[in-house]
């Protein structure tokens, strides 16, 4: 039998080709395999990219050109979950160590917290509100440095290390005026009005909020320590180092709620901002206002309220008539009196009759949601107001400048917002449950 040849056989053009072809075959689909794989952790990543910084850089507001991004929305958002959380607190504190009635208070908040998109427009308005008081304190060159910011903080802390002023109040001046020979005429039986209101019920006390309480024991829930509100002026309780670690605690806490140290700062900032920038607008707000002193007769219905009229037009004595009718507890025993009123102490119709009649006309029926009053003006002036009046007034003057410039402003939104709202933080879920 013959030996098989161990010669290598000779490979043919056809076989070599054939192998050739083969090869490529292999290259392109490890080509495309490594595509496609490359082509998923592309979309992975752009996915995750998307989600973790595309989204949250696109503007929830354009306020004349300046942006205002989801994620800077979002952290506000947190914060204004905190400052509410923190209210809620106090609220509840008050309610069940002093007996103050602060339900509806405290129902407000929670109300605010349990539907995130009503919060959500909340933060969103403010945000646009307090840009424009940005680029409005820009163009009037008012700024705000970061030492003014740090010592604004350090106050909030009541840490002084210079020490504190001593405050200089200044007594409002407020003037009675003379009473005319009409007015002595229609009000014979004292010198000078009433001048405290007691004609509507007295609204339930809000407690100062600028008070942080003294912990005791009481079922209220757990709550971190929060940046209190500015509280009043005292000695310095600490030392730096004592601020500082009260400070880091607090911003710790801001920081594990998803609320930087940078959007804290920002709010910080922006009420200086807005102190400053309302002293300018509101340098001509007066420190006098009209007034008008006035009494009236409160009646629970038509009838009694048409038989006080008939009574007055015959001359009876308006106090006499006041003290017999008037369901008016605070006022049936002074003559009805309500003393020097400024516009919006008391109703619109009130003041529709009171600042447009003349002295000793006295008012047909006007109802109001307390009963129906019978209305006689004793007098109208230009009064000095009291300091409060005169710092709501100013609020109200910037409030109203304010919704001008907005009204002017270039401005648009995004409801994008809507699909990124932040979930409310773990230590901050316990306050948003119905009670």
């Amino acid at each position: 039998m013959a030996k098989q040849s161990d010669t290598p056989k000779i490979e043919t053009k056809k076989h070599v080709a054939r192998l050739e072809r083969e090869r490529r075959q292999v290259a392109t689909i490890r080509t495309i395999a490594l595509s496609a794989i490359a082509l998923v952790f592309l979309l992975i990543g752009y996915g995750y990219l998307d989600i973790n910084y595309l989204q949250l850089q696109k503007p929830v507001a354009i306020v004349n050109g300046e942006e205002i991004s989801v994620v800077q929305w979002q952290e506000r958002v947190q914060y204004q979950r905190i400052i509410l959380a923190n209210s809620l607190q106090r609220f509840q504190f008050l309610q069940q160590n002093f007996g103050m009635d602060t339900s509806q208070q405290q129902q407000q908040i929670m109300t605010s917290m349990q539907f995130p998109e009503v919060m959500g427009q909340q933060v969103l308005d403010q945000m646009i509100n307090d840009l424009l008081i940005r680029q409005e304190a820009k163009k009037r060159g008012i700024t705000v440095s970061k030492d003014e910011v740090d010592e604004f903080i350090q106050e909030i802390y009541q840490y002084f290390p210079n020490g504190t002023l001593t405050p200089t109040i200044t007594p409002t001046a407020f003037g009675t005026p003379t009473m005319s020979s009409q007015q002595l005429t229609l009000y014979p039986s004292t010198a000078t009005p009433t001048e405290a209101l007691t004609s509507t019920p007295e609204p339930t006390s809000t407690p100062d909020l600028s008070v942080t309480p003294t912990a005791t024991a009481t079922t209220a829930p757990p709550t971190p320590t929060f940046v209190p509100e500015v509280p009043a002026a005292t000695s310095t309780p600490y030392t730096l180092e004592g601020f500082q670690t009260e400070y880091d605690k607090t911003l710790e806490e801001y920081v594990s709620a998803g609320v930087s140290e940078e959007t804290l700062r920002s709010a910080y900032e922006i009420q200086l901002l807005r102190d400053r920038l309302l002293e300018a607008v509101t340098t001509d707000v007066p420190h006098v206002e009209e007034q008008v002193w006035a009494r009236q007769i409160l009646v629970g219905d038509q009838p009694t309220a048409i038989t006080v009229k008939g009574l007055l037009e015959h001359d009876v004595d308006f106090a006499k008539v006041a003290a017999d009718f008037s369901i008016d507890t605070g006022t049936k025993d002074n003559g009805g009196d309500l003393g020097w009123l400024t516009k919006g102490t008391m109703f619109a119709e009130f003041d529709d009759f009171a600042f447009n009649q003349e002295i000793g006309v006295i008012s047909e029926p006007v109802q109001s949601q307390f009963g129906i009053h019978i209305i006689q003006v004793l007098g109208r002036e230009d009064l000095p107001i009291s300091e409060d009046q005169y710092q709501q007034n100013r609020e109200t003057a910037f409030s109203d400048w304010l919704a001008k410039i907005l009204e002017e402003s270039d401005v648009t939104t995004d409801e994008v917002w809507k699909q990124q709202i932040p979930p409310m933080p773990e230590l901050l879920a316990q306050f948003a449950q119905p009670q």
